[in-house]
């Protein structure tokens, strides 16, 4: 007898592009665990790859109070499909997103996650020296239909130490359906990139953050490819200020929950809006006239 094997084609969604994966523009991202007590590996792979993936970093169960503790927000701002639990996450007809910014009132749940102990021992180990975590945090439910387009963190946060990681943790299971991270791979050495959307910052200069919005026309000119992966709660990602990133699109009707912190060595210069009992934030971006990304984009050169 012979037995046909029937290969299933695993499509996502970046926007309204929709990629094949392990197709020529998307990949599986690569797990660091095998090296995880190495930090001298470690350093050299988020080097190679512009990321670290690491499984289980996080406890999952305080992940997952953390996730019900933003659900029962959401759900006291009237977001949630009504006669639907709790637990499910369902987004009503409004299918408006959620943020949760800043250093006041977030609850403790989430602040046990990413201030843990475990995750500042980590960054000190890896990074060679005592650590701080910016006091602001930044935390999503997104929307169906939702989706982050391609960008570099520096132009948001690039006033102190080049030398500042991001930590993005996902507060729930999160299948490609429901709009994972996306890392654009290879872009941390996009050197012209770099040397002119790399230096921008969106209060100075009031200009739209995304670089892109398409997935195909970043590779298209520049190259690389995406990855992502299905994460669970209690996974993580590392990366750093230059690693173009974004997300797939929610195509589901539950909010996608996420959270994205930063670590930095506490001997280097700080970003001072977000820092402190009260960060200042964001101050002109979005506060007057916007210069649009095609329009930068198009003075630059890229």
């Amino acid at each position: 007898m012979i037995w046909e094997v029937i290969a299933l084609t695993v499509k996502v969604k970046i926007g309204e592009c929709e990629l094949e994966m392990n197709g020529p523009y998307l990949t599986e991202l690569r797990d660091s665990n095998d090296i995880l007590d190495d930090e001298a590996k470690l350093r050299e792979r988020l080097k190679e790859d512009g990321y670290l993936f690491i499984r289980d970093f996080h406890n999952r169960s305080i992940v997952q109070q953390a996730r019900l503790a933003f659900l029962q927000r959401i759900n006291e701002q009237g977001k949630l499909m009504p006669g639907t639990a709790l637990e499910e996450g369902v987004i009503n007809a409004s299918n408006k997103a959620a943020g949760f910014q800043g250093s006041e009132n977030q609850p403790q749940e989430l602040l046990d996650v990413v201030n843990s102990e475990s995750t500042m021992q980590f960054f000190e180990r890896f990074l060679g020296g005592e650590c701080i975590t910016y006091d602001y945090k930044w935390v999503r439910a997104v929307e169906t239909g939702g989706f982050t387009g391609a960008h570099y963190d520096i132009v948001y946060m690039g006033r102190g130490t080049k030398n500042l990681y991001t930590l993005w943790t996902p507060l729930d299971d999160i299948p490609y359906e429901l709009g994972g991270l996306a890392i654009l791979l290879g872009s941390q050495h996009f050197d012209r990139i770099r040397e002119t959307y790399g230096q921008m910052d969106v209060d100075r200069d009031r200009v739209d953050g995304w670089f892109s919005s398409d997935p195909l026309e970043l590779i298209n000119r520049y190259g690389g490819r995406w990855a992502t992966a299905e994460f669970r709660a209690g996974d993580a990602i590392l990366f750093g200020m230059y690693t173009m990133h974004g997300s797939l699109t929610n195509q589901t009707n539950r909010y996608r929950f996420s959270a994205d912190t930063r670590y930095q060595l506490k001997s280097e210069p700080v970003d001072e809006r977000w820092i402190g009992v009260k960060p200042k934030g964001h101050y002109g971006w979005h506060a007057g006239p916007t210069v649009s990304m095609e329009d930068a984009r198009a003075k630059w050169g890229v």
